[in-house]
């Protein structure tokens, strides 16, 4: 039998096996709200947990080791005014937002919200707020760490360091203190405050991940940025090379040292122009090739090789098309799944245009595609 864990190094490491792994992101809450309604029985019993897997779907099994790299503690979660369509709040980052209901699913909007403002301003603002980002806290761990690695020593499924979305990178961090008009002219204003943020989040991250490496190793831990549009990255590459670059390849250096075999980035949009950059800081994954953005995951390993993993790559907007358009999508992939380090999943979370039929019959088809049952596809 081959294990999770063994299926999955092997489709990183370029490696044949049974067949790739099988991963998926998510789905809108109104996504799990339609399916309710079209095809009870077959998701009933569902986790919704797809980061982790979810049985009923063959998808693989992946466990995150739940460290904290958020505020601690958070700012007060405060409705500042409300009126029939909006809502305008300060969120646990200090954050000032206004969100429109119609739609909403509980804390799922339809749509972004509009931000307000953002917590830092200036040099003082940040060395006040980096206070609630005290690394290697206890509460920044699972209470029952030792006793969880001594599980995991043992696993047949990769482990991952942290939550999706929780040790948030670099420009991810500072565009959540500054947003991202702001900090866009910060790179050129205020550098002196930029290279503060960008060494202290570098000691951040090394800091409170070493509690954990000291006991266990990993199979990866993702930087999510989201630093790119469909025009591309929202800093040029001499902006990052001069403030991010250096410290993301400190991180990468220490990740490594401690047995962290792949370093992800997440990042929307296209973000071609930085990954020269990336690979020379040692980073070898990037998700989830957003294809609304003209980034196709044949056209980045055509152009970076073998050195490059990537995951995602697959259109979400494809699969409100019906069978015949999600046949002709997936097609296109099979020769990065046969190659190996690429794993195929829907680009974002699944969208509520997608019925339950069309999504089982896409995760169907993936599933032939990944043990190579290609000529399913015709």
């Amino acid at each position: 039998m081959i294990s999770d864990r063994e299926r999955f190094i092997a489709c990183m490491d370029y490696q044949t096996c049974d067949r790739r792994p099988n991963h998926e992101l998510g789905v809108w809450a109104q996504t799990a709200e339609r399916w309710r309604s079209e095809a009870p029985q077959a998701i009933e019993g569902f986790n919704w947990d797809w980061f982790s897997g979810e049985t009923a779907l063959r998808m693989d099994r992946r466990e995150f080791i739940s460290v904290h790299y958020r505020f601690d503690p958070t700012f007060e979660h405060k409705v500042l005014e409300e009126t029939e369509r909006y809502e305008t709040y300060q969120d646990e980052l200090g954050i000032v937002r206004k969100a429109l209901k119609e739609g909403s699913l509980g804390a799922a909007r339809p749509c972004m919200d509009e931000y307000l403002s953002h917590p830092v301003k200036d040099i003082n603002d940040f060395r006040e707020i980096k206070k609630r980002l005290i690394a290697a806290t206890p509460s920044r761990y699972p209470a029952d760490l030792a006793e969880k690695v001594k599980v995991w020593r043992t696993r047949d499924y990769p482990l991952v360091l942290g939550t999706n979305c929780n040790a948030n990178g670099f420009y991810w961090r500072a565009r959540e203190l500054m947003g991202t008009e702001n900090l866009s002219y910060a790179w050129y204003d205020q550098p002196e405050m930029m290279h503060e943020i960008m060494e202290f989040m570098a000691d951040f991250f090394i800091e409170n991940s070493r509690p954990v490496l000291d006991q266990i190793d990993v199979e990866y831990f993702t930087f999510n940025e989201d630093m790119a549009m469909k025009s591309g990255p929202l800093l040029g590459p001499e902006t990052f090379k001069t403030f991010i670059f250096p410290h993301l390849k400190r991180v990468v250096e220490f990740m490594r040292s401690k047995g962290v075999r792949y370093v992800v980035v997440d990042s929307d949009g296209n973000p071609t122009a930085l990954i020269p950059l990336l690979l020379e800081a040692g980073v070898d994954t990037l998700w989830p090739v957003e294809r609304a953005s003209d980034f196709s995951p044949l056209t980045v390993r055509k152009q970076f090789g073998k050195s490059l993993r990537l995951w995602g790559g697959v259109d979400k907007r494809v699969l409100a098309r019906g069978p015949a358009a999600i046949r002709e999508h997936l097609r296109e992939l099979i020769p990065l799944i046969e190659e190996g380090g690429f794993i195929p999943t829907v680009d974002h979370l699944v969208p509520p245009d997608v019925s339950w039929d069309n999504f089982r019959y896409y995760m169907d088809c993936k599933w032939d595609l990944l043990a190579g049952r290609f000529e399913k596809l015709g």
